[in-house]
């Protein structure tokens, strides 16, 4: 009797520490218990860097654990982003997604994986903008000037790139189509380089990034046009859109979205959306705000899932009209 009394105590443990263990009920343990990690499929010092460095340090003082970026850079963000695809659904490995998981899909013919199938949004984090900046010797001070030369002299005009389907890249291609001139596209392997060569006259525009011109504009180095988004920025408030500026309706945004793997669970989803939206909200980020011409959003999972469908439908059809493919 004491025998089978002893085994049915040591199964009935047994038991209990099985359950426990059984992944269901992980899930179902106090989360986070372990260091989070953020991928950020680019290398180090970048736009993206500095965005998910700041929000995985804000986010851990919420969270209460520590929040580490993994740089996984290579093949237009598509290694680091197939590495959380393949990772297991428990909220301890995140993606800092940008513009490109939106583009990718039409500049790829095949890619290992599915954005939508194979990832589960946390949240829209912030929202940026290019600008349309000149050499300050230019004779063109304006969107309507850009206009007015480009058609009076088809072909002669050229505006630098930093990658086939970067913001930079679209935002061209975007203002080509809409405002109906040509320019001609000029590669480049970064944007110091490209705005080298917009200094020295090489070439005549660039769609670029805040942090690449901001203070190269205030040195006088660089005449800004307007700013590539929706809405006037809080950062450039005196530069019009380009929509007001001459091209109704034009609307070209780089951007920051975090995303867990698909069938992370929702009550996890929910508190890495929690904590984000603290993080937003922190002095460093809206420091950062204005030096990266951020417009921080922190929104709930299903607006990221929203805007992001957005995304990949506008891009797409820049991108079909275009004819272009990566490289």
């Amino acid at each position: 009797m004491f025998l089978r009394r002893n085994f049915q105590i040591v199964l009935t443990f047994a038991l209990v520490a099985l359950a426990l263990a059984s992944p269901g009920n992980r899930a179902l343990a106090a989360y986070p218990d372990r260091i989070i990690k953020i991928v950020v499929p680019f290398a180090p010092g970048g736009g993206t860097d500095v965005v998910a460095r700041t929000l995985a340090q804000e986010m851990a003082k919420d969270l209460g654990v520590s929040v580490i970026i993994e740089n996984k850079p290579g093949a237009g963000t598509i290694i680091g982003t197939q590495s959380v695809a393949a990772s297991d659904a428990d909220g301890y490995t995140l993606l800092m997604g940008t513009f490109a998981n939106a583009v990718n899909p039409s500049l790829y013919a095949k890619l290992t994986y599915d954005q939508h199938r194979d990832f589960a949004p946390v949240a829209l984090v912030a929202r940026s903008f290019n600008i349309v900046v000149v050499n300050p010797a230019s004779p063109i001070k304006s969107i309507a000037d850009l206009i007015a030369v480009a058609k009076a002299e088809p072909d002669k005009l050229s505006y630098g790139t930093y990658g086939t389907g970067t913001s930079a890249h679209l935002a061209g291609e975007l203002f080509k189509h809409m405002a109906g001139v040509n320019l001609t596209t000029v590669p480049y392997k970064g944007a110091a380089p490209a705005i080298t060569d917009l200094i020295g006259g090489q070439i005549q525009v660039m769609f670029t990034t805040v942090a690449s011109a901001a203070p190269l504009i205030e040195g006088g180095q660089l005449r800004a046009l307007a700013v590539t988004s929706a809405e006037r920025s809080p950062a450039f408030p005196d530069l019009p859109t380009v929509s007001e500026a001459g091209v109704p309706g034009y609307d070209a945004e780089a951007w920051y979205g975090l995303f867990a793997p698909a069938k992370t669970p929702p009550d996890i989803v929910d508190r890495l959306n929690k904590a984000a939206a603290v993080a937003v909200k922190a002095e460093t980020f809206k420091k950062l705000a204005v030096s990266e011409g951020l417009v921080l959003v922190a929104s709930p999972p299903n607006e990221l899932d929203r805007y992001f469908g957005v995304e990949e439908e506008r891009w797409r059809k820049v991108i079909q009209d275009a004819g272009l493919k990566a490289e």
